[in-house]
């Protein structure tokens, strides 16, 4: 089916592609900003990916409405159900439980689970990281086991530590900077999520897969040493076909 396109303002055009939270709708998604990217079209000022979306923001001094509706409607007759990229993985490790996951034993509670079977499940396979939002750098990450979803806390805290991992739903995410939020945290990575110092500054991107390690309290010590000193990368595994 081709994609909706709707107006937002007067410089943007929303392309949706579906109505809910599907791999290979989100697919589509990065495929049309590739294409997009690719063509380096002088009146495409920016592209936002979302989970069922991508956001065109345009200048309107250099192309109208109408224009920018046959561009997209042109550019979305080459996408594929089964869009592919070749994503990133990358390796963050997670201190469970403790200070660090002060709600692992509610999501535990909840699935009727143990906190290491949690712990277990939720650092079992890679994500893919759907979208970036919230605040910069946040990835709102696909592919949480069903059996560990949790629902949003009922009060939200009014203060989050950067790096705190949570889930709401069947989604997972990493709170890049110290904010309020409501998800439930079960765990803390070291790893700088958002550095404004670094091109770009977001260590994610849409498309990216994501693999939770779990560490001990020493190990995230000395890495949250290394990452002080900048001399922290997290880990990019060589299959994943990065240099």
């Amino acid at each position: 089916m081709p994609p909706r396109l709707l107006p937002a303002g007067d410089s943007a055009l929303i392309v949706e592609f579906g109505d809910g939270i599907d791999v290979r709708v989100n697919a589509r998604v990065r495929q049309l900003q590739r294409v997009l990217d690719a063509l380096r079209h002088p009146g495409i000022v920016e592209t936002v990916p979302t989970y069922r979306s991508l956001m065109v923001h345009y200048d309107p001094m250099a192309l109208g409405l109408e224009d920018v509706e046959e561009l997209m409607a042109t550019a979305a007759e080459g996408l594929t159900e089964d869009a592919q990229d070749a994503p990133r993985t990358i390796e963050i490790p997670v201190l469970y439980g403790g200070a660090a996951g002060p709600d692992l034993p509610d999501v535990a509670a909840i699935a009727g689970l143990q906190e290491q079977e949690v712990i277990a499940l939720h650092a079992a396979g890679d994500y893919v990281v759907f979208m970036l939002g919230f605040m910069p750098g946040f990835p709102y990450l696909g592919g949480l086991p069903r059996r560990i979803a949790a629902p949003r806390l009922p009060t939200p805290r009014t203060v989050v530590p950067a790096g705190s991992v949570g889930i709401a739903g069947e989604q997972t995410g990493i709170y890049p900077t110290e904010s309020p939020g409501g998800w439930r945290i079960i765990g803390r990575t070291p790893v700088r999520l958002f550095d404004s110092r670094q091109t770009p500054p977001a260590l994610l991107e849409a498309g990216d897969r994501v693999r939770f390690t779990p560490v001990s309290a020493r190990e995230y010590d000395a890495i949250a040493r290394d990452v002080a000193a900048d001399a922290c990368r997290p880990i990019v595994p060589a299959e994943s076909g990065n240099p």
